[in-house]
């Protein structure tokens, strides 16, 4: 960092740094210049120019000079003595000439009114200002960023310019959001965060009758144009021109921070709630390390599941006679401590929520292990759990070793199999934002992702081919001396051993067995290992089970070879997908971890383990998520505990878990809304919202954070916590006296090192990273960055093997399904069905001329497509790349417009996935395509 420098604003000297902006400069202080289309993490851009000053600074001879004219403060920068005035009379002047012109095509009849502050909604105008030109019928009153700075400016009544109203309609069309060009400013933040921040320009400045306004970039719609419905043009917009739609008019009697509940990346938000005591609205935090102002669709406008009271569990159920009747809560505690005591032993199976709480999932597999005698404890989300066992074993620990916008300066990024834009949206942010400035991307996935248009290399190798993929770019970094020759010699095991397997990855049977042409396997190790930096982010959506852990052994390997690994923008991210899937494994929700246990070694209890709580325990490891179903339907497992609901639950990924759990002795369900599985259950226990509780969260960065109740509960819901605690004391367990999640993380940071340090009280002033070992330690934002603790990383052996057989009589295929932003190239059409836009497009579905002729269809052929649970139709087009996959890219449009439309109670708890799925296709009958 440079050296600091000193300035003076209004007398006071302030320190700051070389390259800021005035206005920066100031806030950062804490002075206040007033600006409209200045935005922190933007681009000074000097459209307003509000923000002016006068600022002199001292020449080669120390004599000091004047600036020309006024300068606007966010686009002029600091330099070392320079003195800054930003309130004297003239400049004040200048200001309120400038409000008046930005004024004067805006409605403004209140804006400049000395009575404002006195007037209802519903009183009579004494200076007959029409409704329409009134602050009061504008969705953004009293928290409108325009009223905020007029009534700074002490803007007089009257004004020498006439008020021209555009008389513009509204745009209500398109999903979630409104937008009013009569109340723009022309600021242009909308544009410049969509094109700097997100990286999508789904907005453009446009011109109508010689008026510049805001616009969609292509065609009318943002349906057509990018827009990936973030929310962040609303979030930025000064005025009442883009809002929500719902809740537009509601106005917040407080604002609450805390966490999003939608994924792994843990956005800080802020919940405004009304005095109903509904959330009206949520902004993403701009001073939040974890997403830094950003936002995605889910957390935007998918948080209104906790104001459903009408489809809510209010009352525990009870099954009696054959039907579920509602209960008080003792008798249905009473009910599952008494089934439960039958069933205890590995018998026994639990299954937390991704959205618990650090806290609630503590007590969870506390009370699986010490209550229950059983290792069978997992998170519904946690179907892919080698993304992060592996690391443990080869590195040291199961997480993500750099902070999430380390990858904003990150020279090069590799993503492999990932639907980042959907399961983890605002990750994506830094990466795009490194891809501007420079950074290559490689994309190894046969989906056509958002990600993969952004990319300077997407490869698309067989499926289940991805370890022999980066084997064979490991072998060109390794012959071209492009590894880390001193960090290999001072960190890692297994150098010569891995040297020596990589012989075997000669790039021609690299290519065979891939599918990837060499000069594409080589142009992908230059690209990765020739950066300064390079960071590796991988999913495996699209990988088989049995092949996932050596692709992730694989990927560190690259990782470590070309040592990237313990320094600022390099490292892994393994990307899992619930929103505390992370913490939950910290704090040993898991059949396979569990912090503070000790091995025993005495003769009569070898093979076991004892817990930090007393309980002697089997050393083999639980059931997984991936082994439920089939344990129930085997009849092992007889009491399945059920916490939180799980698109796996019905989506296949655990098979037909809905099925096999009509066998059971006793299923209980703690949840927040009724479900498939609730119908099925013994005993039903509301379970609080994520905005109820109050608690912790890990991200999948290890930030701890602080989860903070918002709205009260909507019926007679328990924290699940606690309901845990009352049923192991119905049962007689020591051990769950909690009175508070301060209590239970007390409990678990005694239990291990890395959390050691982390409490609620620290936790206030910001997110920890762990490890974070004493009160007085500071946390660790990089793994690694001072060596493996005692011990060097592993390198893995590697095979080179065949691809996977495909066996499949009825649907010999392999659909690979991809969604993206905007595919301009092909046609389209936005048509208005009742006031709201409708996509009208025809699926464009890919495979090689070789595989089209074995199927008996053509170019230019109308096909189906058929899989398990769906069907596509579309055109062919023999443009494949991969033999046996059958590829088709749809809008991500039309899914927003199918989560608007869907009645579900937590619409963004099911977002429909991308697997690779079995497929057959078939020409569409003549007589049908001409239909």
């Amino acid at each position: 960092m440079p050296d600091d420098i000193t300035i003076t604003i209004d007398g006071v000297e302030v320190k700051t740094q070389p390259g800021k902006m005035i206005i920066q400069s100031a806030m950062d202080a804490g002075m206040y210049i007033p600006y409209l289309c200045y935005y922190p993490g933007m681009k000074p851009y000097g459209a307003c120019r509000l923000c002016v000053v006068k600022a002199e600074s001292p020449g080669p001879d120390g004599d000091y000079r004047a600036l020309p004219g006024s300068p606007a403060s966010c686009t002029t920068p600091v330099a070392d003595g320079m003195r800054v005035i930003t309130n004297s009379d003239e400049i004040v002047e200048l200001r309120r000439g400038i409000m008046d012109l930005l004024i004067s095509e805006h409605p403004h009849g209140c804006l400049t009114c000395h009575r404002v502050e006195l007037c209802g909604p519903s009183d009579i105008c004494l200076r007959h200002v029409t409704v329409n030109d009134r602050c009061l019928t504008c969705p953004k009153n009293e928290r409108c960023e325009l009223k905020d700075t007029v009534r700074f400016l002490e803007m007089d009544m009257d004004s020498s310019l006439s008020y021209k109203n555009r008389h513009l309609p509204m745009a209500v069309s398109d999903p979630f959001w409104e937008m009013d060009m009569n109340l723009c400013i022309v600021c242009a933040r909308c544009v410049r965060v969509c094109d700097e921040v997100r990286g999508d320009s789904a907005l453009t400045l446009i011109e109508r009758s010689d008026r510049v306004l805001i616009g969609t970039s292509q065609g009318t719609s943002l349906l057509e144009s990018g827009c990936e419905f973030c929310g962040a043009c609303i979030d930025v917009c000064p005025t009442g021109a883009l809002v929500e739609r719902k809740y537009k008019w509601d106005k917040a009697v407080k604002t609450v921070n805390t966490i999003c509940p939608h994924c792994p990346v843990g956005c800080e938000i802020r919940l405004e709630v009304d005095k109903r005591n509904r959330i009206i609205r949520s902004t993403p935090d701009v001073e939040s390390p974890a997403n830094r102002g950003q936002f995605c669709f889910k957390g935007k406008f998918g948080l209104d599941f906790v104001n459903n009271t009408r489809d809510r569990l209010k009352k525990p159920m009870v099954r009696r006679d054959g039907e579920l009747q509602e209960a008080s809560w003792p008798d249905a505690l009473d009910e599952v401590a008494q089934q439960l005591a039958q069933h205890k032993g590995s018998g026994y199976a639990l299954l937390a929520s991704p959205r618990g709480t650090n806290e609630d999932n503590y007590v969870a597999q506390k009370f699986a292990r010490a209550v229950m005698n059983s290792n069978n404890v997992d998170v519904s989300s946690n179907i892919r759990p080698e993304l992060t066992r592996p690391l443990a074993d080869l590195l040291g620990r199961q997480a993500a070793t750099n902070p999430i916008w380390d990858l904003e300066q990150s020279a090069s990024i590799m993503v492999v199999s990932s639907n980042m834009t959907e399961e983890q949206n605002v990750l994506a942010v830094p990466i795009k934002k490194a891809i501007k400035a420079g950074a290559s991307l490689v994309v190894i996935d046969q989906r056509e992702t958002e990600l993969a248009r952004h990319a300077s290399l997407w490869l698309r190798p067989s499926p289940g081919t991805e370890a022999s993929l980066i084997g064979g770019m490991l072998r060109v970094i390794v012959d071209e001396s492009l590894d880390d020759h001193e960090f290999l010699a001072a960190n890692c095991e297994g150098v010569d051993t891995l040297r020596n397997n990589l012989w075997s990855f000669d790039l021609l049977k690299v290519e065979r067995i891939t599918g990837v042409p060499q000069a594409q396997i080589q142009a992908a190790a230059r690209q990765f290992a020739g950066g300064s930096t390079g960071a590796i982010l991988y999913a495996l959506e699209t990988l088989p089970r049995e092949l996932r852990e050596g692709c992730v052994q694989a990927l560190v390997n690259l990782a470590l070879v070309t040592g990237n690994i313990g320094k600022p923008s390099t490292g892994l991210y393994p990307l899992f997908l619930g929103a505390n899937e992370q913490g939950s494994k910290d704090v040993g929700c898991s059949p396979d971890y569990l912090p503070g246990y000790r091995p025993v070694n005495d003769d009569q209890r070898r093979g076991r383990f004892e817990t930090a709580w007393g309980v002697t325990l089997p050393a083999e490891p639980g059931l997984s998520v991936n082994d439920i179903t089939e344990a129930v339907r085997e009849g092992s497992i007889k009491a399945l505990h059920l916490i939180g609901n799980s698109p796996n639950y019905t989506n296949g990924e655990l098979g037909d878990l809905l099925e096999a759990a009509k066998g059971l002795d006793f299923l209980v369900v703690q949840d927040e809304f009724p479900s498939e599985l609730t119908e099925l259950a013994d005993v039903v226990l509301p379970s609080m919202a994520f905005a109820n509780k109050q608690g912790t969260y890990t991200n999948l960065e290890r930030r701890v954070q602080l989860l903070r109740p918002t709205v009260g509960a909507k019926g007679d819901e328990e924290a699940d916590w606690r309901i845990l605690c009352q049923i192991a004391r119905r049962m007689g367990a020591q051990g769950f006296d909690f009175e508070s999640p301060e209590e239970i993380l007390d409990e678990f940071n005694n239990l291990w090192q890395a959390y050691g340090g982390i409490t609620f009280e620290r936790l206030e002033s910001g997110g920890l990273q762990w490890p974070c070992a004493a009160i007085d330690m500071v946390d660790t934002p990089v793994l690694y960055a001072t060596g493996f603790a005692n011990r060097k990383a592993k390198l893995t052996p590697m095979e080179l093997s065949e691809p996977p057989a495909h066996q499949s009589d009825t649907h010999p295929f392999i659909l690979a399904r991809g969604r993206v932003l905007n595919q301009a190239e092909h046609e389209m059409a936005i048509e208005s069905v009742d006031g709201r836009y409708q996509v009208r497009r025809d699926d464009i579905i890919e495979m090689t001329a070789e595989d089209a002729a074995s199927a008996n269809v053509a170019d230019g052929d109308w096909v189906d497509v058929t899989f398990e649970g769906g069907s596509i139709r579309g055109m062919l087009k023999t443009t494949g790349v991969q033999k046996g996959v059958i590829s088709v890219t749809t809008l991500f449009g039309q899914l927003i417009l199918d989560l608007e439309a869907s009645d579900s109670p937590d619409v963004m708890l099911k977002v429909p996935g991308l697997p690779l799925v079995a497929a057959s296709i078939a020409k569409v009958p003549a007589e049908v395509a001409a239909d």
